[in-house]
């Protein structure tokens, strides 16, 4: 298909069979060309569309801007360990500062010790508070998390994924990005 659209400008809310985002944070998004590559696969059904098409010389075809799974995917209960997941439970924050900036992985007991690379042992930590700390415990450095290091849930990081908002939402997505209440404590 020929289109005048550009990749990053039209993405794809998906949805699960059950109408509920695959995830919150980050969103579940598609670029229109994977949206419309499941469509032709009927792997999903269109649930909303945008105002522009793209066209084939035999077809033309508006964008879908929500899509949901016509399989239902059960969701993980246990997130990955990864940066980000760290750094989302951790709310984009340094544990022993505060500071947003420049952030890094921190292992609360280092490595040398003995610590090893896991939720319990690692958080957030802005790069001047991680070089300051070194290679010490935080008994020795006299630095303490804010919060004690922990396996999040998935709801957990929903919770938490909600205080930031994607920088993009369109009007035809708003009806299903509601928060389930049971994410509430």
């Amino acid at each position: 298909m020929n289109a005048h659209v550009s990749q990053g400008h039209w993405p794809v809310l998906v949805l699960n069979a059950d109408f509920r985002p695959l995830s919150y944070y980050p969103l579940s998004l598609w670029s229109w060309q994977d949206a419309i590559k499941a469509v032709f696969l009927d792997r999903v059904n269109i649930v909303a569309h945008y105002d522009q098409a793209v066209h084939s010389p035999t077809l033309q075809m508006q964008l879908p801007s929500v899509v949901s799974l016509k399989s239902f995917v059960k969701p993980t209960t246990h997130p990955a360990f990864t940066r980000f997941n760290v750094f989302l439970r951790d709310r984009f924050a340094c544990q022993y500062c505060g500071s947003p900036e420049d952030l890094t992985f921190d292992h609360i007991i280092p490595r040398s010790k003995g610590g090893q690379t896991t939720w319990e042992n690692v958080v957030a930590a802005c790069s001047p508070c991680n070089l300051r700390k070194g290679n010490l415990t935080p008994v020795q450095a006299k630095m303490f998390p804010r919060q004690h290091a922990f396996a999040p849930t998935v709801h957990q990081l929903h919770r938490n994924g909600r205080l930031f908002p994607p920088n993009y939402l369109h009007d035809s997505w708003l009806d299903y990005l509601y928060w389930d209440t049971e994410l509430d404590p």
